[in-house]
């Protein structure tokens, strides 16, 4: 059995272990360049969504890139436009889906860190 000063040397082991091993991580958030503010897509239709690739950190976390349609600000989970993508390729096409036409949809460019892209138009 474990005495008091084992068990809390071993806590305090286990949670300086944790720290010392861990390093700084770059957050990656490239700006989305297209669509462009006040652009219209037409349901069915495929788009090439780019970002700026210009200036990346050393070190990225995570180049699997997902593309999420949000509308008012709500993102749709459960339905990525694309996934699994190289985060620094820039681009990617995607296919617009059928959902209600409105002014108020973003993409979101998840990767490290999500990032919305500006407001643009879908329409049927």
């Amino acid at each position: 059995m474990f005495s008091k000063i084992s068990v809390a040397a071993l806590t305090l082991l286990v949670a300086f272990t944790g720290v010392s091993h861990s390093a700084p991580l770059d957050v990656y958030t490239p700006r989305l360049l297209t669509p462009a503010a006040g652009a219209v897509w037409k349901i069915g239709t495929q788009q090439q969504v780019t970002w700026d690739t210009s200036s990346p950190p050393k070190q990225i976390t995570n180049h699997n890139g997902t593309l999420i349609l949000a509308k008012n600000g709500l993102l749709d989970y459960r339905n990525p436009l694309a996934r699994g993508f190289d985060i620094m390729s820039g681009r990617q096409t995607v296919t617009v889906p059928n959902v209600a036409a409105a002014d108020d949809y973003q993409l979101v460019l998840m990767g490290d860190s999500g990032n919305y892209g500006p407001k643009f138009s879908i329409r049927k």
